[in-house]
């Protein structure tokens, strides 16, 4: 029987993929093609690569996986004729945000030493540079939008604009599951089977009917006021602003409700994210049931070793080594993770679009990069495939959840965030804290939000005002 032209020309090119390890599948209605990828250098006329971030994460990323990186002594780096220059600067007091703002401010007048090519965001404030005019190159400008089909959708919503451009791309993905201890689930419900302890915090009611039955017991849910705020907050049906207007999302008054329900009822311990009490919760004296995390969380921030760290107290977790296990929680969620754009007037468009398509679109390049800390990768393909060949994991008392996170990765969904984003949520967490604590009442608290807000953002104080009126 004879080969059709077509069918001996795909057979071709996946022979040559394998061997080249380059290139991206690129799924069609009639069938699937691959498209080899050639960085285009021809328009690159700049001698230094210049970095934001604001740690050293990056940059080893860059030294232990980019083909063709060679480390100088001086601290930079040199890709071929190229120096690749760090600019690395602490998150602390915005600090990170204020000098990238003000680098990109003289963008247009920048010279080569001081031009920024690459710069890193979190997805909090992802916003405030993709949906603005001018900041970033757009990846189908780069040529890397058809190379991206094997990402996590909601890792291309985080980054994009209102004109439905993706101006940047992550290396990881970090979907989030709720860790509950198996020792207190086997007291409370009998069990500590994930698959029917699922069953218990399957939606928002049956995770406050369960919060019931662990407080009788002398268990928490969570930990404190902001541990479940992500998870309402990603499942908003819409962005803080619309069309210049302020509006708090009904599912964000929910998380409001719940909070302070459970802190009136003492269903947790009042506690704030990463401070002592909170991380107390988890060691084996605490009296934590569960903790919302992604597969970071759990490697990285709930083992013995870095509580240790963290509480300066020798092996203080490890009598909850076991001990836990992983469920997905009432909705979907991620938290963590960074991603990398291209800034516009970057004399270096092509090295910069390697660098993104080699760390974020290069299955083989990408299968390296999984770490201890970042041991959940952006490719639906490679992760579904580790999973069927996932170990038990020991601190999960031998469970596999790599299937899990692969289902939630999927279910994640973003609304486009707006600029006013960072500061807004965390105006509202602030006044909310305040109202948990019984110090204010829930007007008080609405009002003053409003206020904050508006001393901020002075544009918005018209249209919040006439919503607080009403």
């Amino acid at each position: 029987m004879k080969k059709s032209p077509l069918i001996i020309l795909l057979a071709i090119t996946l022979t040559v993929s394998l061997l080249a390890g380059g290139g991206s599948w690129v799924a069609t209605p009639i069938l699937t093609v691959y498209i080899p990828w050639k960085a285009d250098f021809s328009h690159d006329t700049g001698e230094v690569l210049n970095v934001y971030c604001w740690n050293e994460e990056f940059k080893n990323c860059m030294i232990e996986n980019y083909p063709g990186y060679k480390e100088n002594k001086d601290g930079t780096g040199t890709i071929g004729n190229v120096t690749v220059k760090w600019i690395i600067e602490g998150t602390y007091d915005m600090n990170y945000q204020d000098k990238l703002d003000m680098a990109l401010s003289v963008q247009d007048r920048a010279d080569d030493e001081k031009k920024i090519d690459i710069f890193l965001i979190e997805a909090d404030y992802a916003p405030k540079y993709t949906n603005a005019e001018g900041v970033c190159i757009s990846m189908k400008e780069l040529g890397l939008a058809r190379y991206m089909s094997g990402q996590y959708r909601y890792t291309q919503d985080v980054v994009t604009d209102d004109k439905g451009n993706v101006n940047g791309s992550s290396p990881v993905a970090c979907p989030g599951l709720y860790v509950y201890r198996r020792s207190a689930a086997r007291q409370v419900f009998g069990t500590d089977d994930p698959n029917k302890i699922r069953k218990y915090f399957s939606d928002w009611n049956k995770f406050e009917e369960s919060a019931e039955k662990l407080s009788d017991s002398g268990w928490k849910v969570v930990s404190g006021y902001d541990d479940a705020y992500r998870v309402y907050a990603q499942n908003v049906s819409a962005p803080w602003v619309v069309k210049g207007e302020l509006r708090i999302d009904d599912n964000l008054m929910r998380w409001v409700k719940q909070t302070k329900d459970f802190t009136d009822n003492g269903y947790n311990n009042q506690t704030h994210m990463w401070d002592m009490d909170w991380l107390n919760g988890m060691t084996s004296s605490g009296d934590v049931f569960g903790y919302f995390g992604p597969a970071w969380f759990i490697d990285y921030s709930m083992t013995s070793g870095s509580l240790d760290d963290f509480l300066g107290e020798p092996e203080v977790g490890n009598g909850t080594w076991g001990d836990w296990a992983a469920i997905e929680g009432p909705e979907p969620f991620f938290w963590g993770g960074y991603w990398i754009c291209v800034a516009q007037g970057s004399d270096n468009t092509g090295l910069a679009a390697d660098i993104i398509y080699q760390l974020t679109c290069n299955s083989n390049v990408m299968k390296d990069m999984i770490t201890e800390e970042w041991p959940f990768c952006n490719n639906r393909r490679m992760m579904r495939q580790l999973a069927r060949g996932e170990e038990p994991n020991a601190f999960l008392g031998g469970q596999n959840v790599l299937e899990q996170y692969c289902a939630v990765a999927d279910d994640i969904r973003i609304e486009h965030g707006t600029t006013y984003d960072w500061v807004v949520e965390q105006c509202f967490q602030d006044t909310m804290f305040y109202y948990f604590d019984g110090k204010v009442d829930m007007d008080t608290a609405i009002r003053h939000f409003y206020d904050e807000v508006e001393r901020i953002y002075p544009e918005l104080g018209e249209t919040m005002q006439s919503r607080h009126k009403e």
